[in-house]
This record gives structure tokens, C-alpha cells and sequence, in this order.
């Protein structure tokens, strides 16, 4: 494990469990304590984490992770989320891509799937990243959203989002989002971005939303829609009680995508 993968799982367990200390930090990483203390350190003087007594503690809901930080975690649920996301999508069909690093993996999905043939799919997304990835493939035509790009995320964002997607009509939408709650339904860090993704829900005839485990039952600072404008939930495994409840209250059907052994 290089220091920087060292660093991202640090940045994980502090994520998932709220708060950690230095000794779950070595027990679980296989440290010494010198060098967990160290790596809290860092991530505290980066702004990352707040240091605590003994540990430290996850940031407040309106901090954005760098993206750099986001791309190792949950890898393996977000293969899977991806992989199912794309059997959703019928050839000749016009999809919305919000940014993140869970849509830049449906994005790789479509881009390299054989099932559209020389029908293809035409993706409509406000992330440059993605345009810039699927551009290169012949069975999808991209459409970028006009706007201001973001650097933290890549997205464009602004009222020239909305413009572009006025005009259209998306078969589906298909959105990341950093947080899903029955009381504030899909939720993200960015205000610019939680309108973005807005845009492109209020064109799609259906909602996606892609979303690993650890975004149920999460609250972060901006909403995108209420659970009650979601069609489909795709995510990694059994949903908690509470959650299922409420999205089934709403009408969210649920895909669980098992990531492969």
C-alpha cells in the first residue's frame, strides 16, 4: 500500500464511521500508531478532517471532498452500481449524466457496452470529464451542457445548464448524489450542482439515482429532488429498514448490485 492509498483509507474510515482514533486507525490499517497519528495529521492540515482528542472526525455536510480523494473509495460497489445502471438503458435511448465518480463509471459502462450496436445512445451530461472519456466512441453522441466548470468536480454549473437542457427531452436521468434520506430525498454538497442535476431530472422521463451504500440515510447540504421525483434507486446491497420504508412510501423501486467475487 503506497502512502497516498494509505491516506485514502485513512479518509474513508473517517468518512463512514464519523469519527475515529488513532488506535482503530492502526488496528485497522496495520500501522503503528506514529505513523496513523502522522497520517491524521496531514489530512487535518489539508482540511480533510478535524482533529479531535486521540483521533479525528469528519468535516461538516458542506465540505467537498477533492476529487483525487473520492475516485479509490467504494470502488468495487460503484463497478457493480454502474454495470446495472447500464442494463436500464435501451439502445437509441438519451440519458442525463450528472458528475461523480459514481456516473463516470455508468458513463464507462455505456461507452463500453456492445449492446447499443450502431444504434448507440446519446448522452446528455454537464461533466466534462465524461464528454471528454466517451468522446472517443462511436456508438455514443455526447451533448455537453453550456456553463461554468466547477474544478473540484468537473460539472459545469450556472443558468446556461438550464438553457441548454430546456429544449430536450432525456429518456432517463441518471444521478450521483452524496446523500439519500426519506425527509430530504437526493441530496449533494453544491448548491450549483444540486440545480444542475435538478435540470436534468425535470427533462428525463424517468430518475436514476446511482448511489453506494454509504449515501443512504445521509444528509449533505444541498437538495436535488424529493424521494417522491425518483423512479429508480440503484445500489450495492440490502437497503436498512428505515430507508426501504421510506422508498417504498415514495415508489422508488430499488436494484441491488452486488459487486463480483
Amino acid at each position: 500500500m503506497t502512502a497516498q492509498q494509505r491516506l485514502n483509507r485513512v479518509l474513508e474510515l473517517v468518512t463512514e464511521r464519523g469519527n475515529v482514533t488513532i488506535a482503530e486507525v492502526s488496528g485497522t490499517l496495520g500501522v503503528s500508531t506514529a505513523t496513523a497519528r502522522r497520517d491524521l495529521n496531514l489530512l487535518a492540515e489539508q482540511r480533510l478532517v478535524t482533529r479531535t482528542h486521540g483521533g479525528a472526525a469528519v468535516l461538516g455536510s458542506g465540505y467537498e471532498l477533492p476529487l483525487q480523494y473520492k475516485i479509490p473509495r467504494q470502488a468495487e460497489a460503484k463497478l457493480a452500481i454502474a454495470r446495472a445502471v447500464a442494463e436500464l438503458v435501451e439502445p437509441g435511448a438519451s440519458v442525463g449524466l450528472n458528475g461523480g465518480t459514481t456516473t463516470t463509471e455508468v458513463a464507462r459502462a455505456l461507452g463500453s457496452s456492445e449492446r447499443f450496436g450502431s444504434v448507440g445512445v446519446t448522452i446528455v451530461t454537464n461533466a466534462l470529464n465524461i464528454a471528454y472519456e466517451l468522446s472517443v466512441r462511436e456508438h455514443v453522441k455526447i451533448v455537453v451542457t453550456g456553463g461554468v466548470p466547477r474544478a473540484k468536480s468537473y460539472e459545469l454549473v450556472g443558468p446556461l445548464v438550464g438553457s441548454a437542457l430546456r429544449d430536450f427531452s432525456l429518456d432517463l436521468a441518471v444521478l450521483g448524489v452524496d446523500g439519500l434520506t426519506g425527509r430530504f430525498g437526493a441530496t449533494t454538497i453544491h448548491e450549483g450542482e444540486a440545480e444542475a442535476s435538478r435540470q436534468l431530472a425535470a427533462v428525463a422521463g424517468r430518475v436514476v439515482v446511482a448511489a453506494d451504500a454509504t449515501k443512504l440515510g445521509r444528509t449533505t447540504f444541498a437538495r436535488i429532488c424529493p424521494l417522491e421525483r425518483i423512479d429508480v434507486l440503484v445500489t450495492d446491497g440490502p437497503v436498512p429498514a428505515e430507508q426501504a420504508a421510506d422508498l417504498a412510501a415514495a415508489g422508488v423501486r430499488v436494484v441491488e448490485a452486488r459487486p463480483a467475487r
